[in-house]
């Protein structure tokens, strides 16, 4: 076969996790007994839910008793207003003295500064009331519920479930400092960020149907294993046949294990080969080409990325040249050969990542060298 340019996405596959985007433990913030739990464990709440009710007489006694102060201090401030307006009044006579008049403005301001007073221990009594309604923060699965009602909790009481956001999701994989730099070399004139796509392999093999997009990048790198952090942003979509909100129902699921797949948006042209004419030892890759005189020679190749049965070469190869994919068995280095069309290859579609190829027809093959007339050969 004659080495070819064909189209291809580039993709690098990475191990990632699965990581919510929000993540919260729900603790109490006042001590009370745990009166009903409002949930279903497992299931999807929206933000507002109540999920907990605390005991709250107590609480709603400390408010009535507070809101009581405020009105018997606002009684004495009236009072002390018309007793400041009345010595302000005799100032303007014989009778009236200014230390009188002094120690009614005092009075008043001090009632005043108490009522104030009253009025934050009401907003702090209502603010504890509140704290016996225990909400979700935000959309998300509740876990499973650590205390039961009837007992008393507090916020020394630890977490009584955890919260965690469904959609989206990120995923978090880490890419060594050389592909790093090889991919900022690669996609930074194209767009960065924008220049790829994620795509995901589930633990069971199936590739996700959805799409996510890059986001961050740690701005420092690990020194224990020299690699750098990166998050992406994908849609958790309801599996098919599910309801969503029921257990299980989504495909992505918080601290999963998944192989991140990082494609080009757009496709390229690369030299590519039929994966069977690649031969390896310890000097690497080599391929068997043959030249002029119809003789097979030995050629060291550097390969990019590559599929079970299409290998993409970097270094080594220049297109058009023939190359043996199949009878490598019988070939020898500097042994004449009678080459002849191999069977159809098949070709890399635009479509096609991480190993995902479509048939097509034969490939368009320049005509067969003509046999040599003189020396043994062989055709593979």
């Amino acid at each position: 076969m004659r080495a070819e340019r064909q189209q291809i996405i580039q993709t690098d596959e990475f191990i990632g996790r699965i990581q919510a985007v929000g993540r919260v433990a729900l603790v109490a913030r006042v001590t009370a007994f745990l009166e009903k739990r409002l949930f279903v464990e497992g299931s999807e709440v929206k933000r507002g839910d109540l999920l907990y009710l605390l005991e709250q007489p107590p609480f709603q006694a400390q408010v009535d008793a507070n809101k009581a102060t405020i009105e018997q201090l606002e009684a004495q401030h009236r009072n002390a207003e018309q007793a400041l307006e009345r010595a302000q009044a005799l100032l303007k006579t014989q009778a009236g003295t200014q230390s009188t008049a002094d120690s009614a403005l005092a009075a008043e301001r001090a009632l005043a500064a108490q009522i104030a007073g009253a009025q934050a221990q009401l907003q702090i009594s209502e603010i504890n009331l509140g704290y016996t309604e225990i909400r979700a923060p935000i959309d998300g699965k509740i876990s499973s519920t650590a205390v039961t009602e009837g007992n008393v909790v507090s916020p020394t009481s630890g977490t009584l479930a955890t919260l965690v956001s469904q959609d989206p999701m990120y995923v978090i994989f880490s890419v060594a400092q050389r592909t790093g730099i090889d991919l900022r070399n690669r996609y930074a004139a194209k767009g960065g960020f924008g220049a790829v796509v994620i795509k995901l392999r589930l633990p069971d093999g199936q590739l996700y149907e959805q799409d996510g997009k890059v986001e961050y990048a740690s701005p420092t790198v690990a020194e224990n294993t020299d690699t750098i952090t990166v998050r992406g942003v994908i849609p958790n979509t309801v599996f098919p046949g599910m309801e969503v909100g029921t257990p299980g129902s989504r495909q992505l699921t918080d601290g999963e294990f998944v192989t991140v797949l990082l494609e080009g948006v757009e496709p390229i042209f690369v030299l590519a080969i039929p994966r069977a004419a690649v031969l390896s030892d310890q000097q690497g890759e080599y391929v068997y080409v043959v030249d002029a005189q119809n003789k097979a020679e030995i050629r060291r190749i550097q390969l990019g990325q590559s599929t079970p049965s299409t290998a993409v070469v970097t270094n080594g190869l220049s297109e058009g040249e023939l190359v043996v994919s199949e009878g490598l068995q019988r070939v020898r280095p500097g042994q004449a050969v009678l080459p002849g069309p191999a069977s159809p290859p098949p070709a890399i579609a635009p479509s096609s990542a991480g190993g995902r190829e479509s048939r097509s027809g034969p490939s368009q093959l320049g005509e067969a060298p003509k046999p040599s007339s003189s020396g043994p050969e062989t055709k593979p």
